[in-house]
């Protein structure tokens, strides 16, 4: 029963996390639509890493990463007060390309089916 706790912890600061970003940032830096895609907690409770995909073009996901770099502190301190930790974890944002790895190879696979029904 203990041992599931880090996960609950992460789906919960995942969450609270994507309703902090959907509020939206002050940073004019974050220009991009940005997905939560999960986020996993330290067997202590005191680091998270948050797995963030922006979708959009090369520039726009650097630029939107920088900005949410710049405000992973705010990040960090809000979803802590709403979700009301006694100890507040260390947040790590973290690029997750899954997303455009799953688009690319949906791509491949539709051209390779269009050759093939030529």
């Amino acid at each position: 029963m203990a041992h599931d706790r880090p996960a609950r912890v992460a789906e919960e600061f995942r969450h609270e996390v994507s309703a902090i970003l959907a509020r939206g940032l002050k940073d004019p830096r974050v220009v991009g639509f940005i997905t939560v895609t999960g986020a996993k907690m330290s067997p202590d409770l005191r680091e998270v890493t948050v797995f963030v995909s922006v979708h959009g073009e090369e520039p726009v996901r650097a630029k939107t990463m920088e900005g949410l770099k710049a405000a992973t502190s705010y990040i960090q301190r809000e979803a802590a007060r709403n979700l009301r930790l006694r100890v507040v974890p260390h947040m790590r944002l973290t690029w997750d390309g899954s997303i455009e790895e799953g688009d690319k190879i949906e791509r491949l696979l539709k051209e390779a089916k269009e050759k093939d029904g030529r």
